[in-house]
């Protein structure tokens, strides 16, 4: 479908409204593979390799093989409403079925875990849950052969000093959240650009820089830092009384495109926003939805807004915290009483105030200050309300437990003002080999 104005970008966004009843939770997390005996990273191809955990993976538990053209490796996996993808230097990434409830969304990362751990042993492939690799340089990483990724490798090192870092060496956990009309999903981006910074720190989990303890509690908020301003950041204008879906839209027409898809081919188009493609077209090619759906999602905030809401501040995390960060976000976003309570908090901070909060917490984390206050203090209020919006949801699971259940680790740090990175920190102070310590460590 040809697009050619602006409602017929605002489409995508209007058609994800849905009833509060309707509303899930959708988990995504990347990981890192690691040969253990080896002591190098997981390489694409070989005996042992990407492409063979992919293989066992479809063989053995049902995963439909994905390519992107009919010559191409695979590169993903479908199960029901689940995929398996792959990170341009071979991260393998989860995005669970969206759930309505966190105790399923943790039935199928544990699933997911035991289905990894059965096609390949720990002691052969480890997987490591930290926001920034700990043990590789680029040169050591393997390429994805994925259309998009050679454009975006030599496009956006020209945007910022370390895109090829945001690419290649990080991995998150993300949460995606639905939104019931226009004003509910602006009022919750507002809220959640506000609160990603201090929850950046609450999950902080990449101190570790190519195999010696770095000086930075994550490497990985640093890497977004410096990234291609025209596309990631706190979206200012979008703390503003009369933020709309227009004038989202607006600011990602404005935005550096990488490329069009058609068939299995791609143009590149780095040099146009989209406004100039739906003006100009490329190469004979005019815009279309599906152009303008591609393009949204090379748009990187924050806090995104597509046909969910995506929370894109928290670093990978360990097995047992990796539906902290879901829980987290659904207890705030899916309660009226929460979200009331969210906006008091957030009442006295601006975009400008927290975008120069954004360095220290890099290397401070919890203990930084914000209005005369750490930032720990902020968090245990975040995590009070988050609390608050799951108890009312009151979902239990098998042994009587709510959602809240996956909040204890975080709260157990926070009552110590720490984040993992914090406790990694310890664990690794004194170690004689910091490579083996770090697998053992942060080995999901």
């Amino acid at each position: 479908m040809s697009v050619s104005s602006l409602d017929d970008l605002l489409e995508p966004f209007h058609s994800a409204c849905k009833g509060t009843s309707d509303f899930r939770v959708g988990t995504e997390a990347e990981k890192f593979g690691w040969l253990v005996r080896e002591r190098a990273p997981l390489p694409f191809a070989g005996e042992v390799s990407v492409q063979v955990v992919l293989r066992k993976l479809a063989e053995r538990f049902g995963w439909k093989p994905e390519r992107e053209h009919a010559q191409g490796e695979v590169i993903a996996l479908l199960r029901d409403k689940s995929s398996i993808t792959l990170e341009p230097a071979g991260q393998l990434e989860l995005s669970a079925a969206p759930h309505a409830s966190i105790h399923e969304t943790h039935r199928e990362f544990q699933q997911h875990f035991d289905e990894l751990h059965a096609v390949f042993e720990p002691t052969t492939i480890a997987w490591l849950s930290l926001g920034f690799h700990p043990l590789a340089a680029h040169a050591d990483l393997p390429r994805v052969p994925k259309l998009r990724y050679g454009i975006m490798e030599e496009y956006l090192p020209t945007q910022g000093s370390r895109a090829l870092d945001m690419m290649r060496r990080t991995c998150t956990v993300q949460a995606n959240l639905d939104y019931s009309s226009e004003s509910d999903a602006i009022r919750k981006l507002r809220i959640s650009l506000a609160l990603q910074p201090i929850v950046t720190a609450m999950f902080a989990n990449s101190p570790i820089y190519e195999g010696r303890l770095g000086p930075r509690l994550s490497e990985r908020a640093d890497v977004w830092l410096n990234m291609d301003r025209a596309r990631s950041g706190l979206l200012p204008f979008a703390w503003d009384a009369d933020m709309s879906f227009r004038r989202y839209v607006e600011w990602a027409l404005d935005a550096p495109m990488f490329l069009i898809k058609r068939g299995g081919q791609v143009i590149p188009n780095t040099g146009q926003t989209f406004r100039e493609f739906m003006r100009d077209g490329c190469r004979g090619e005019r815009a279309t939805l599906t152009d303008w759906r591609t393009h949204l999602n090379t748009l990187f905030p924050e806090a995104r807004l597509k046909n969910t809401l995506e929370m894109r501040g928290a670093d990978a995390q360990s097995r047992a915290l990796t539906c902290a960060l879901p829980a987290l976000w659904k207890g705030i976003l899916y309660s009226e009483a929460a979200l009331a309570r969210a906006e008091q908090l957030i009442a006295p901070l601006t975009p400008e105030l927290m975008q120069a909060l954004r360095p220290q917490l890099t290397t401070d984390g919890l203990r930084a200050d914000l209005l005369g206050r750490p930032v720990s203090a902020w968090a245990s209020e975040v995590l009070e309300i988050s609390q608050l919006g799951l108890a009312q949801h009151n979902l239990r699971n098998e042994r009587g437990e709510t959602e809240a259940v996956y909040l204890e680790g975080l709260a157990a740090l926070l009552r110590d003002g720490r984040c993992p990175a914090d406790v990694l920190r310890t664990e690794l102070q004194g170690q004689s080999d910091l490579t083996d310590a770090v697998v053992r460590l942060s080995a999901i």
